[in-house]
């Protein structure tokens, strides 16, 4: 039995070793593309999945080593190995290809090319199996069914049947399916700004952002629960991944929300509701405003500067829900130890790596270009004081944990990409969109409300990037049909994508942080769900008033932003049954008709409901304490 635990034991720790090889070698050959973009998109693409999908089978073995069954774990390593061996085989073969013979789109491509074409599809499915799940394995599968066999179904869904051939050479042999948009996204621009976020983390820059939330807000009522919000919205925005952030921050967090009060499943709906919402906050927003912007062809500027507003109402609409939940439990603020000055004074410096990517993006500085200046920045930052500099090592570990962390993002794209190929050779988007608007009787509100229930469905089993990018090719149209603006359409899309990390019965971030608070994981996803009802509440203000100023007018734009501000106490309050002091029904109905009335009629009749719920607010302010209020 030692013998047996030794030999899985040194295989294991042969291919860790490898493994973190192969991981800050990606990161130095991103940085030097990024820096020298001398390979071609057909040949730098291929290479990228190829290093990825190695990094997946090396990272996520089918059968865990601790298993008593050595011979059969061995076999496994034995065949992913040969997996890798296959799929870099394949991609040699893709890279090499003649693009500028023209030939084989008279005559097809050859048997070897075929071959190598389906070897990839199969290493990426198997590899996409091990990092995202079979859900998306199964859609990639569904939708390539579809282009293989669609001549085969009813009138109203058919298309054209196409051959193994055809389909290879558009999925593969080309910049469309595998290798479209989706992939050179992120091997590109998220790769980097995953790596600035890895290096945030190992210089200590993350704690300091954590420390600094805590010293601002934790003295006020409820206060590590606002310091957990405060410090998600910080650093969600950079790690590109709401589960991650859960798991960062919550770390801290939660085990100081319990130990004030807050129960635990509440702890673990706070932390889930704020570290989602760092994935629409800026300046990063995660990996999918990037393909937003890809897909738009809208500078990633203007999307930031649009995107800016509304990250701030949906972190003001969660402090407030925190607030008001404080005050139902009696909760009150915490001892801070050190004061946001001292915190200032030790972490300043980490400031400085995000104000200069910030800028650079509003100037509309190439994103990968900017994405590397902010490692660079965020390094030569961290050696300026003796007490954040890192030694060699710590570098390396920066630069594996950024390959590593873009292994499962790089895979979804990919398999996200055959989805969008398949709609684009098909066009099955186009009846997609004519169901959609069929099914919502023609009416903008019934639209959102299947897009948003569709949203959570593919959320279930995709990560946030993918699920934007399947339900944009297919719902994004059909919004443009209402006459929404081409951004602004995007913009609700991206929104409502986020929302299954907070809503049951599978919300990812919720989960893992209950984990951390040791609550129910179903009963931390409805506090989660109810924390974020900006993902909701937002989007739908988006389509129905002017949040994105960019597809209206400005002063359109500044009721929009005051109004929904509005809907955020009026729903809230008619939701937690108070604001400064306990409303009563009647109170509480009134608040939840104003807030319907802000969302469904034009600016001048939201005005009047805004005064209103205004009217509504000052007298609950004045009214006296009470021992029940």
């Amino acid at each position: 039995m030692t013998k047996s635990k030794s030999l899985n034991q040194t295989m294991t720790e042969g291919l860790v070793w490898l493994a973190a090889i192969f991981a800050v070698g990606l990161s130095v050959f991103q940085v030097w593309q990024g820096l020298q973009p001398t390979l071609s998109a057909p040949v730098f693409r291929p290479i990228h999945l190829a290093w990825i999908i190695t990094l997946a089978f090396l990272l996520y073995p089918v059968i865990k080593p601790e298993t008593k069954l050595t011979g059969l774990y061995l076999v496994s390593r034995v065949v992913d190995i040969a997996l890798i061996v296959a799929t870099c085989w394949a991609t040699y073969q893709i890279s090499i290809f003649d693009y500028d013979d023209i030939s084989f789109l008279l005559d097809g491509l050859q048997p070897i090319d075929q071959l190598a074409g389906v070897i990839l599809v199969i290493s990426l499915l198997e590899a996409t199996r091990r990092t995202v799940g079979f859900v998306m394995v199964f859609i990639a599968a569904l939708f390539l069914a579809y282009a293989f066999f669609g001549d085969a179904l009813p009138a109203g869904i058919a298309s054209k049947g196409f051959s193994l051939e055809e389909v290879i050479r558009f999925h593969i042999f080309s910049t469309n399916g595998v290798f479209g948009a989706p992939l050179a996204i992120a091997a590109g621009v998220v790769f980097i700004f995953v790596l600035f976020g890895a290096f945030l983390q190992v210089t200590g820059a993350g704690q300091f952002f954590i420390d600094a939330a805590f010293a601002v807000a934790g003295k006020y009522r409820g206060g590590p629960a606002k310091a957990s919000v405060l410090a998600s919205a910080a650093l969600g925005s950079i790690s590109g991944s709401a589960i991650a952030n859960t798991v960062t921050t919550g770390a801290l967090t939660i085990p100081m929300m319990k130990r004030l009060g807050y129960k635990p499943e509440q702890a673990a709906g706070i932390e889930a509701a704020a570290s989602t919402g760092g994935q629409i906050m800026p300046p990063v927003m995660g990996a999918g405003a990037f393909v937003m912007a890809q897909f738009t062809g809208i500078p990633y500027s203007d999307i930031l500067l649009v995107s800016i507003a509304p990250a701030i109402l949906y972190f003001a609409s969660t402090l407030l829900y925190v607030h008001l939940m404080a005050c139902k439990l009696g909760l009150e603020g915490m001892t801070v130890e050190e004061k946001i000055g001292m915190v200032m004074k030790k972490g300043w410096h980490f400031l400085v790596p995000l104000v200069f990517i910030t800028t650079l993006l509003l100037l509309s500085y190439s994103p990968v270009l900017v994405g590397i200046a902010g490692c660079a920045a965020i390094l030569i930052a961290a050696m300026l004081r003796k007490h954040s500099r890192i030694s060699f090592p710590v570098f390396l570990q920066g630069l594996k944990e950024g390959a590593i962390s873009a292994v499962p993002i790089s895979i979804a794209c990919a398999t996200a990409g055959i989805v969008v190929g398949v709609v684009g050779q098909t066009g099955i988007g186009l009846q997609f969109t004519q169901f959609l608007i069929a099914l919502s009787g023609g009416y903008l509100w019934s639209a959102l409300a299947l897009i948003a229930v569709a949203a959570v469905i593919l959320g279930m089993g995709l990560p946030v990037t993918a699920a934007y990018i399947v339900l944009s090719v297919m719902a994004v149209p059909a919004l443009n049909d209402f006459g929404l603006g081409l951004l602004t359409a995007h913009m609700i899309v991206f929104w409502l994508s986020q929302t299954s990390n907070v809503t049951p019965p599978i919300a990812l971030a919720a989960f893992a942080g209950a984990g951390i608070a040791g609550a129910s994981p179903m009963r931390s996803a409805i506090q989660a769900f109810k924390l974020a009802q900006g993902f909701f509440i937002i989007p739908a203000m988006m389509a129905f008033s002017g949040l994105i100023w960019i597809d209206g007018e400005l002063t359109h734009f500044f009721i929009g932003v005051i109004t929904t501000l509005g809907l955020i106490f009026a729903f809230a309050g008619g939701i937690e049954g108070r604001l400064t002091h306990k409303l009563n029904m009647g109170e509480r109905s009134l608040l939840l008709l104003l807030a319907l009335g802000i969302l469904f009629t034009d600016d001048i009749y939201r005005l009047v409901c805004l005064v209103i719920v205004a009217g509504i607010m000052l007298l609950n302010a004045k009214r006296p304490q009470t021992a029940t209020s």
